[in-house]
């Protein structure tokens, strides 16, 4: 008589074998989408904002000239720039930069402006365009330093409280240095001689980069006072009152932890 031996097979049965494999492919599922969205995010925020801001700030430039040109074309801005000019601007260039509320001295009452000040612009209001040469930067200046009202606009912010163009002080300005428009990208290329030009409906101001700090705190708030000069950094900024420029950014590229500051001095002032 036969007897037979049952044969017992090890290992998964085929149900559970197919639900690893389902849940395996889940799994990488899963993983594939999420790289991809993050891909898409990474490519928006360093691709599309950058489109779009650049854009949007070469549209505002736009806009601001085209302004400018019909307020000189009507003649209403004549004697108030005239005024504001203290001179011609070769009488500007031999006694160096004036105060445009200074007006042009001598006690004449005719030489005073009539506004001894530009009317302070709103919040967030484009106001001036900042042109510097060796980088190719062409953007709208705007009051305020907010993300979402100028400096994701494409913007270069106005620090409040800090001196407007051509007044005595410092014009302290900040901008992006990566995504949306990244105004400020390759400001750690300046060197001393280089211009920064800044135009306003009243005139053309030219300041000329004069020293830099590579890296200091974001709280270093030494570098934008009238006077710049670093708190953290000994021996980085100026001693004397002047006629300054500030540019502020982040730095290392692609992080906040930082400031690269560019600072310059006021060197001719030319009326519209």
């Amino acid at each position: 008589m036969r007897v037979r031996v049952p044969v017992v097979q090890q290992g998964r049965s085929p149900g559970r074998r197919s639900l690893a494999a389902r849940l395996a492919w889940n799994g990488a599922e899963v993983v594939v989408t999420l790289g991809v969205v993050l891909l898409l995010l990474v490519v928006h925020q360093l691709w599309w904002t950058n489109r779009q801001a650049r854009a949007a700030a070469e549209r505002k430039v736009d806009a601001l000239e085209e302004e400018w040109g019909r307020a000189d074309g009507d003649g209403s801005e004549g004697e108030r720039v005239r005024g504001s000019a203290g001179g011609s601007p070769a009488e500007a260039g031999r006694s160096g930069p004036r105060d445009p509320a200074r007006g042009s001295g001598g006690g004449s009452s005719a030489a005073t402006p009539r506004s001894t000040r530009p009317t302070p612009p709103r919040w967030d209001q484009a106001y001036a365009v900042l042109r510097i040469p060796r980088i190719g930067v062409r953007v709208p200046v705007a009051e305020g330093v907010s993300k979402g009202g100028v400096l994701d606009k494409g913007y270069v912010g106005h620090y409040p409280r800090t001196a407007h163009p051509g007044q005595g002080g410092n014009f302290a300005l900040a901008g992006h240095r990566n995504t949306h428009g990244e105004p400020f990208r390759h400001i750690n290329r300046l060197r001393n001689g280089d211009e920064v030009r800044v135009e306003t409906k009243e005139a053309v101001y030219t300041y000329v980069v004069d020293k830099a700090l590579a890296r200091t705190s974001a709280h270093d708030g030494g570098v934008i006072r009238d006077v710049p000069r670093s708190d953290e950094r000994r021996g980085y900024g100026y001693s004397a009152a002047g006629y300054y420029i500030t540019l502020t950014t982040c730095t290392p590229e692609y992080t906040s932890k930082y400031r690269l500051v560019i600072w310059g001095k006021l060197r001719a002032m030319r009326p519209r």
